[in-house]
């Protein structure tokens, strides 16, 4: 019984996995590297960095894809278009982006399995016509995200240095966000953090900034000027405020070089932002230096100092608040 009861669950498997293939699975590792020429351990390590496990040499686990896959990494090779390291790199970034993007859409498609009351027993075959209704158009759906987003990215970087450029960074986060998430349930806590992630995404976007992360309780942003930044930050503030039983805001802003990898931005103006995000109090927004230098003059923000800080790492600094100039006392 216990053998037939495993078949079953194994056949199970095969038949949802390759729902979501579309198609078959027919090859080992050993000859899929033999299909595209290359030793095995290069294989893998192209597998690797696209996030995927090595698979006993035995285990028919691939497909004509995976074989054609593997191809168009080491053609990328051949053909000069990058060095094996470029590739491997983004062969990484891929991986990363695809994996938080399926882990969600499995995890939308699982609630909506339990708000229609699908039983535990039939989920294998309600997934797999859910793969053979949705996967065809999410297909479509990210190859057309990923080429308006490619393009705007080329665009960006014709007109500015590779290694680093001088932008206006924002870190804001939920005040109190740990404590009170031992206070609600679980799906409170996931209702939350969607709202915040959404409402803010929204906020940047439309005012002239870009996500760069969320983190769950809290997000990076960049905007090419300080005034686009600061009003980012103020409508993160208010539009946060609105919402009931949302934790008050605080954002952290700074203006400066910043280097760009991987779809990430890092240094010290990164950093400076976040320390700042840190020390600011509830419901208020601080912004260095520079920042302030940028914002001075502008009429929509009221600038105010405050008492000289310690900033962890970078020293003493003398930041400012930053309100709107309607509300300024």
């Amino acid at each position: 019984m216990a053998v037939y009861v495993a078949a079953v669950a194994r056949e199970e498997h095969d038949g949802l996995a390759e729902a979501f293939l579309r198609e078959p699975r027919r090859y080992t590792s050993h000859q899929v590297a033999e299909m595209a020429g290359v030793p095995v351990y290069r294989a893998r390590r192209f597998w690797r960095a696209l996030g995927f496990p090595n698979v006993a040499d035995d285990a028919v686990e691939f497909t004509d894809s995976d074989v054609e896959a593997l191809r168009t990494l080491l053609g990328m090779v051949s053909d000069g278009v990058y060095d094996e390291e470029h590739v491997l790199l983004i062969a990484r970034s891929l991986g990363r982006a695809s994996t938080r993007l399926a882990e969600s859409q499995a995890q939308l498609g699982a609630e909506a399995l339990d708000q229609a009351g699908v039983p535990l027993a039939e989920r294998p075959r309600a997934w797999r016509r859910r793969a053979e209704r949705v996967v065809p158009d999410l297909a479509k759906l990210l190859v057309y995200s990923w080429q308006r987003q490619l393009a705007a990215a080329a665009g960006r970087m014709a007109v500015q240095e590779r290694s680093a450029a001088r932008l206006a960074v924002g870190f804001a986060d939920l005040v109190g966000f740990t404590r009170l998430s031992r206070q609600i349930t679980e799906w409170e806590l996931a209702e939350l953090v969607d709202g915040f992630e959404g409402r803010s995404s929204d906020i940047i976007t439309s005012s002239g900034g870009r996500v760069v992360k969320t983190l769950g309780d809290s997000v990076l942003f960049v905007a090419g000027k300080a005034h686009e930044a600061a009003e980012i930050a103020l409508r993160l503030v208010e539009i946060h405020a609105r919402v009931r039983g949302m934790p008050e805001l605080r954002v952290g802003l700074a203006a400066g070089p910043v280097i760009w990898r991987m779809g990430d931005v890092f240094g010290t103006t990164v950093n400076l932002a976040s320390r700042l995000t840190a020390l600011a109090l509830p419901g208020t927004i601080l912004a260095d230096p520079e920042m302030a230098e940028e914002l001075e003059g502008d009429r929509a923000f009221h600038l105010r100092a405050v008492d000289r800080l310690s900033v962890r790492g970078l020293g003493e600094l003398a930041p400012f608040t930053v309100i709107r100039a309607g509300r300024a006392t």
